[in-house]
């Protein structure tokens, strides 16, 4: 069975396609699992173990698109990600099955969609994918086996990069190691500088730790800013600039990552690390539909009760969320 699983969007969006994507080769582990994703999450999609090709969408028109498609020979589509340009690609390339959801006028391109309602933001973003995975096994006359758990991304490169880390930046052992990663990559409202180095400072009084600025290529300057507002404090900066698959393996070394809802944040999640994440007080951006994908015990989350719009900014208590930090760390370092 050839199977292509299409998320095409963003990073976050992606991790969160994991369970999904899992669950269909747990089903059919004899399957050939594709998926469809833009060029900068390939590395990330090469770490997942349940996919075993890539077609990158180079989003060079949809005849093209098509041509991808139809080279494969997939017996079925699933899309994740539902958008007009992609299902028409699949109805052209004559996909056979084209499984995804009954919204936007690209599901008339579909010929099996389920009815989710996505907007209204009832569950998980990852549950709604593996419904999606588990129509299309229930279309093949089978009963849909037990998703994977956590972790969904394993990596065994953790202590020697910890360690190594540790060794170059000076940083006593029995610290523990606080990423924030302020950057938001235009993807999510997040705290501002400000609100960050006031959770820092409020973490650092009763816990030992080390923080961690991290930064994306384009976001250096955001994290050095911020680092300069810490420097009482225990504090290094990461720039990532070899690849979303080495800053997997070093986001796999920190006892807590912080951040607005973001691609790295979700990588955190996959990987099971323990995670603080913040939230605007939107229905399509809550905490439940973009709940990351680590154990229950190994998350937090803090979202306003006013949304700022105008200012791009979260309206939340700092210090009540840095007292919240502070104990999850305790219980985290207590086992």
């Amino acid at each position: 069975m050839n199977i292509l699983v299409i998320r095409n969007d963003k990073l976050g969006d992606f991790m969160l396609a994991w369970p999904a994507i899992s669950l269909l080769k747990q089903q059919y582990s004899n399957s050939v699992i594709t998926a469809l994703v833009p060029s900068y999450t390939k590395p990330v999609a090469q770490l997942c173990p349940w996919i075993d090709d890539i077609i990158i969408d180079e989003r060079n028109g949809v005849l093209n698109l098509a041509w991808a498609i139809k080279q494969r020979h997939f017996d079925a589509s699933i899309s994740l990600f539902s958008e007009l340009r992609t299902a028409a690609a699949l109805w052209l390339a004559r996909v056979p099955v084209r499984v995804g959801p009954a919204t936007k006028i690209a599901q008339i391109f579909l010929n099996r969609r389920l009815r989710q309602k996505r907007s209204l933001s009832l569950k998980p973003e990852f549950e709604y994918n593996v419904d999606l995975s588990k129509y299309y096994i229930q279309l093949n006359g089978d009963a849909p086996a037990e998703p994977a758990q956590p972790p969904y991304l394993v990596l065994d490169t953790k202590e020697t990069i910890k360690n190594q880390y540790i060794a170059e930046n000076d940083i006593p052992g029995n610290k523990q190691l606080v990423f924030i990663h302020p950057g938001s990559g235009g993807s999510a409202v997040n705290l501002s500088l400000q609100q960050y180095a006031q959770l820092a400072s409020e973490i650092a009084k009763p816990t030992d730790v080390h923080f961690v600025i991290t930064a994306g290529p384009d976001e250096i300057e955001t994290a050095r800013a911020l680092a300069g507002q810490l420097q009482a404090h225990s504090c290094s900066v990461f720039h990532s600039l070899k690849g979303l698959a080495r800053f997997a393996h070093f986001i796999n070394i920190c006892d807590l990552f912080i951040s607005g809802s973001t691609g790295p944040l979700h990588i955190a999640g996959a990987l099971n690390v323990p995670t603080a994440a913040f939230y605007p007080a939107r229905r399509s951006a809550t905490s439940l539909r973009w709940q990351t994908l680590n154990e229950e015990n190994r998350r937090i989350y803090f979202s306003p009760d006013k949304y700022i719009k105008a200012a791009s900014k979260l309206d939340i208590n700092i210090n009540r969320c840095a007292d919240e930090i502070s104990v999850f760390l305790g219980k985290l370092q207590a086992g």
